[in-house]
């Protein structure tokens, strides 16, 4: 096999992301332990890892990239910085026709750019290998509760992104002080899990979907729901999940009944746009309807919540939504709306964990593939353009790549 040369590219989206795929020990590890392949380092000052950590675990720090033979990001590279005839790695965001990366795929066909997407990775059974789910929820989590506490003055926690780690994170967890409330979460997977990690270390009980709708509590309670607790057949017939995530337009939501009785709703739930939507802009009218913080941790923007006008940020983390007027305010102004926190990048506030989870992942699961002719199709499935075409996997995106704005 000939020499591979990996390059760890500067993020340059803004608002910037501090994570990285590979931290400086797995950077090592990969340098240190897989022959014909290195590692090296394009300079930054933005990422949670410093250049000096890179240099002190062995690994060269450039500034320029371009004799790498494959480059590695983490969130989609800005269209004016990237470089023709080159394979990237990195999360594209354009495999659900997203709008605002239109122009992104377009540029690397036009570059003649080999793309390989991180959500496409996945094994023989089509699950994901590579993600920073677990953190989306913990972050997400913490943030919802977070976001609870300044809406109604309970008590003041450190914003995750000022914790130096995980373990620095779960020191605030003994400061939550909540009233009875109901939390609502979505989803199984690792973000759910991830968020309930949150909500067990907080002490806020669990029960069960029945026991959330129908009994009350003096404390806080949380409730884990799955696509089977909040769809129900539209011609009455029993759920299904092998049907549902095949023909998810055969349901028709039930969440209104959570809504009524959550006080926050942390979505964690991946939504497919054929699916219908978890309640509507008109249900949230009702007298009856109860949410009052929203932290949306899959935030498809006018997806599957109408609150989720925009993605947050880091630095500006929260909104209002006005249900009146289906419209955005500023945060905290009125007691009528719901808060919202819909940041997209939400394991950017704990990059460090995240970053070496997600480069653990990376060697485990994708490296094998790299540097032995993808055995496992691992890669080819994943590869969204290859020198300037769409892959056939992918082409039902030309469509959307031909279409006039």
């Amino acid at each position: 096999m000939e020499g591979i040369r990996i390059g760890l590219i500067r993020e340059g989206k803004q608002p910037p992301d501090r994570r990285v795929p590979l931290a400086p020990v797995s950077a090592r590890y990969i340098n240190e332990t897989v022959a014909n392949v290195e590692v090296i380092c394009q300079s930054s000052k933005l990422r949670a890892f410093t250049d000096q950590e890179y240099m002190d675990a062995g690994i060269s720090v450039v500034d320029d990239v371009s004799d790498c033979d494959i480059l590695l990001g983490v969130k989609e590279v800005p269209i004016e910085e990237l470089m023709a005839d080159k394979t990237y790695f990195f999360f594209s965001h354009t495999i659900k026709k997203q709008e605002y990366n239109r122009p992104l795929l377009r540029a690397i066909l036009d570059k003649r750019i080999t793309l390989v997407d991180y959500e496409c990775l996945t094994n023989d059974a089509g699950n994901r290998l590579l993600a920073f789910g677990r953190y989306a929820g913990i972050v997400g989590a913490y943030n919802t509760i977070w976001a609870f506490g300044q809406r109604y003055n309970l008590f003041d926690l450190r914003r995750a992104k000022d914790c130096f780690d995980l373990q620095d994170l779960q020191k605030e967890f003994s400061k939550v002080a909540l009233p009875a409330v109901k939390i609502a979460l979505t989803g199984g997977g690792r973000v759910a899990k991830g968020a309930m990690e949150v909500l067990n270390g907080m002490g806020i009980r669990r029960v069960s979907p029945s026991e959330f709708i129908n009994r009350d509590y003096t404390g806080p309670v949380y409730t884990q729901l799955n696509a089977r607790d909040y769809h129900e057949h539209k011609e009455g017939a029993y759920f299904n999940r092998g049907e549902f995530f095949s023909n998810p337009e055969n349901y028709r939501s039930s969440f209104l009944q959570f809504a009524c009785q959550a006080d926050l709703l942390i979505a964690g739930a991946y939504w497919d746009p054929r699916a219908p939507v978890l309640f509507t802009s008109q249900q949230v009218l009702r007298p009856d309807f109860k949410l009052k913080v929203i932290g949306d941790i899959t935030c498809d923007i006018e997806g599957s919540i109408p609150s989720t006008k925009v993605a947050s940020t880091i630095e500006e983390p929260l909104y209002d939504y006005n249900p009146s007027e289906d419209k955005m305010e500023l945060a905290l102004t009125d007691e009528a709306n719901i808060t919202v926190m819909s940041i997209d990048n939400l394991p950017g506030e704990l990059p460090r964990d995240a970053s070496l989870d997600f480069g653990e992942a990376f060697i485990q699961k994708v490296l094998p593939n790299l540097v032995d002719n993808d055995y496992q199709d691992i890669i080819s499935r994943a590869t969204i353009t290859r020198k300037g075409s769409l892959t056939p996997a992918f082409q039902y995106l030309q469509d959307f790549v031909n279409e006039s704005v």
